[in-house]
Order: structure tokens, then sequence, then C-alpha cells
């Protein structure tokens, strides 16, 4: 399985108990479609490998998982800071202006007031918020993903229509005539 072709879904965080059992840190909003999974990849050496799953018990956003091989402490223990990984097809769809992350990168995105500004390069992800990283004409463009900022995305035309804040796109794209200015 290629890595691109998947999202993590966490991490191993510790063992649980004598029988070899981890705890998986669950990176996802809602845990309850993770509730019957059969396998998981571990990200072992840059690759990722099947793990089948003999029962997983949800709580809030961990899980402790009996995993098929791993029957003790010793064992277990080897895999405690691991990975998460599974399909992109396991991701229940969203609806309306949400989306995740690697859906949107290559998505056109236009303006309310500067019209057609690039495409998503790329998603940077801060504690505070994600923010769209978008290229026009060897410009890099900044935008916040809130609510309030996101007017609509059209996954059919593979477009976001935004309502960026007075002056941060023409921060972005006047940047050079200021640095020629003050010169």
């Amino acid at each position: 399985m290629n890595k691109n072709d998947c999202f993590n879904l966490g991490y191993i965080s510790k063992t649980v108990g004598t029988n070899g059992d981890l705890l998986f840190n669950l990176d996802v909003d809602n845990t309850k479609p993770y509730s019957k999974l059969e396998s998981v990849f571990f990200e072992l050496n840059n690759s990722l490998v099947p793990f089948f799953i003999n029962k997983i018990v949800l709580r809030n956003n961990t899980a402790v998982v009996s995993i098929e091989g791993i029957d003790s402490i010793a064992k277990s223990k080897e895999y405690v800071g691991t990975s998460l990984y599974l399909p992109l097809s396991f991701l229940p769809p969203l609806k309306g202006n949400k989306f995740y992350y690697h859906e949107v990168i290559g998505f056109e995105v236009t303006d309310h007031k500067h019209g057609d500004i690039g495409a998503v390069k790329g998603v940077l992800e801060f504690p505070q918020q994600a923010i769209l990283q978008i290229n026009k004409n060897d410009k890099e463009i900044l935008i916040p993903i809130k609510d309030e900022f996101i007017i609509t995305v059209d996954r059919t035309t593979k477009t976001i229509k935004t309502k960026a804040p007075d002056g941060l796109i023409d921060l972005y794209l006047n940047s050079d005539n200021q640095e020629s200015e003050e010169e």
C-alpha cells in the first residue's frame, strides 16, 4: 500500500494489560466508523505493513486493540510510537464546505474580491488553525481555513470560493511592490 493512498489514523501510544494489547490514539473527529476495523497499516521503516485486528474497543478518541500475532508485552512494546494508516476509501464522505485537507490539493481558488487567486498547493496545519497554501504566479498566498472565509467547496468543478479578510490577499500580491518602494 502506498502512503499517498492512505490517511493517518493516529498512532500507538502505549501497551495495555499483559496480553499485548495496544492503545491507539485516533486522530479523527468521529471514532464510530472505525469500531469494526479488521486491519490497519503500521508504518515500519518507511513502509506500510498490514496488521489484522482481533478485537477493538473504542473509548473517546482512543481504542484498545488486540492485534493478531502480538500477544505479549514484549512484542507490543516494539510498536509504541508507531503511526497508523488506513486507505483513503475508509474516510466517511464530507458534504458542503467541509473537506479533508488532502482532497483539495489542486483545487482552484477564487476570491469574491480578487477573482482567481490560484491552485491549492497544500494545507499547513498549525495548532491554532489550518491554512490553505495557494500559488499564484510564483507567489504564495495563505488563507486561514475558517467557516467565515470559505464560501463554497465544489468537488465537481474542483473549486473553492473564498471571502478572505480585507487586505489579506493584497498583502501577498503586492509584497514585491512594497519591497521595491522601500529600496
